[in-house]
């Protein structure tokens, strides 16, 4: 796998789109700063680290409205390993005007983008979230 980070999303996607109430993904330091920036953010419900086949994995509860609905609407990956997308503390997006987020790798950790513009940094961005 070249790109563990678009795999992740896109098992959320797919789980999203099928319904289902859990997602389990292949774990990593970065997957699980990115879960939490997911559940702080109010997007999933909670996650947990399982161990599956011998393998740590993370276990991704995601979170609904009482209709039903996902709260994830669209989950998009932007920096790519065969295009990387730096951005500075002023060239952070905000996603549909401030109603989603962007997560960044910055030299401080993974954080949206609200938090590195407040602290003043730019990085990798890694992906939106609406």
């Amino acid at each position: 796998m070249t790109d563990p980070i678009a795999d992740m999303l896109a098992r959320i996607r797919n789980a999203l789109i099928a319904n289902h109430k859990t997602v389990t993904i292949p774990s990593s330091k970065f997957k699980v700063e990115l879960a939490r920036i997911l559940k702080e953010q109010g997007y999933v419900s909670d996650w947990k680290m399982t161990e599956v086949d011998g393998w740590k994995a993370i276990k991704i509860n995601l979170a609904y409205t009482p209709d039903k609905e996902s709260v994830i609407k669209e989950i998009k990956r932007i920096s790519k390993p065969s295009r990387r997308i730096y951005v500075n503390k002023t060239e952070i997006p905000r996603i549909k005007g401030g109603l989603g987020i962007c997560v960044l790798s910055t030299s401080k950790g993974i954080m949206t983008g609200s938090e590195a513009r407040n602290q003043g940094l730019g990085g990798e961005l890694i992906c939106s979230i609406l």
